[in-house]
């Protein structure tokens, strides 16, 4: 039985959340606090395997209990965020910190809206309490890297889900200012996305921003799936371009990471590179092994260096993996990749 603490400052929420976790055989609240310190206290005393954390909580804010219990006494949490750019931005702060996922707390009718999410907040807090290794972000020292001089015809296609803001985040960052045109899906809710493309904006060094469709794809370049919509690749003459698609959920997503990675094998045949990283589930499997069958290098996250090793595993079971490789020298192997097959096309 997974023992699982609430906190969140709205006794309403707790008593939501309470009812809506403990409708699981595999789960059970053992304790509904209201603020940090009684968070602490109750830690110190029975500590749970997976707690979740308010952002906004009197006396001590869910970012500050957050950075002191990583240090203290890591353990697997999941925040509840409310749906606004400043929940958006801080709900991104929290993972930068070490937690491992979020819950989107709804504005407007909590108890409907939060049992629509009862499966989802199930998956999360079972995928949360098998983790085992923590690590907030560190801060990278990025060295300069040469121009690649790599063409319009080479497209980087990247997805993600449990894990992944940070994953995302340290191949971007490491990447130079002219890496090929890369299209990304991260399973995140609308309004959250936006923000996340300008941290990675800030943080890298190249031009990232949410897709609006209709772009073209050029190098230095970083178009995110916006949340509640497909992103996919097309050709438009000589070129690529972004396109965004209202479809079905596939694999229980949108944007789903296997309509990207599909998109990007009809669109660009060999002049792609697929990369799946942390995640749970088996989203993008199927999408990858369509790119790895039609000529495309593939990469997928080690074990070892994921946060939820689900993603990856299911895509390398499936066939579809060229190469295992851990988090950090993803960059390293995609720099050398595009040296390698970069020469003589159209820039």
């Amino acid at each position: 039985m997974i023992k699982v603490l609430v906190i969140d400052d709205s006794a309403l929420i707790r008593q939501v959340l309470t009812e809506l976790i403990n409708r699981a055989p595999d789960l059970t609240v053992v304790g509904a606090v209201g603020d940090a310190y009684a968070a602490r206290d109750f830690i110190r005393q029975s500590p749970p395997d997976v707690l979740t954390l308010d952002i906004e909580m009197p006396r001590m804010d869910g970012l500050t209990f957050l950075q002191k219990l990583m240090k203290g006494h890591p353990m697997p949490v999941v925040m509840v965020s409310t749906l606004t750019e400043s929940g958006a931005e801080a709900t991104l702060q929290a993972l930068d910190l070490g937690a491992v996922d979020f819950i989107a707390k709804p504005k407007l009718d909590v108890r409907r809206e939060l049992g629509d999410y009862q499966a989802v907040i199930h998956d999360k807090l079972r995928a949360a309490a098998a983790v085992t290794r923590f690590r907030a972000t560190q801060k990278r020292v990025i060295k300069p890297i040469e121009a690649l001089g790599v063409s319009t015809e080479h497209i980087l296609a990247i997805g993600a889900s449990t894990g992944g803001t940070e994953a995302i985040k340290a191949v971007l960052t490491a990447l130079p200012a002219d890496a090929p045109g890369t299209v990304v899906t991260q399973h995140m809710p609308s309004g959250f996305t936006r923000t996340f493309a300008e941290r990675l904006n800030r943080n890298s060094a190249l031009e990232v921003r949410e897709a609006q469709g209709h772009e073209r794809i050029l190098p230095g370049q970083v178009f995110i799936a916006p949340g509640n919509r497909h992103l996919t690749v097309v050709r438009s003459g000589s070129d690529f371009q972004t396109r965004l698609v209202d479809s079905e959920q596939v694999q229980g997503h949108r944007p789903s990471v296997d309509v990207l990675f599909q998109s990007v094998a009809d669109a660009c045949g060999a002049n792609a590179v697929g990369v799946i990283l942390t995640g749970m589930g088996k989203d993008g499997a199927a999408g990858l092994l369509s790119m790895y069958r039609g000529g495309c290098y593939t990469l997928a996250q080690d074990e070892a260096s994921c946060v939820v090793y689900g993603m990856p595993r299911v895509a390398l079971e499936a066939g579809g993996v060229t190469e295992v490789q851990a988090l950090d020298d993803i960059p390293d192997r995609l720099i050398k990749h595009w040296h390698k097959v970069g020469a003589g096309h159209r820039i």
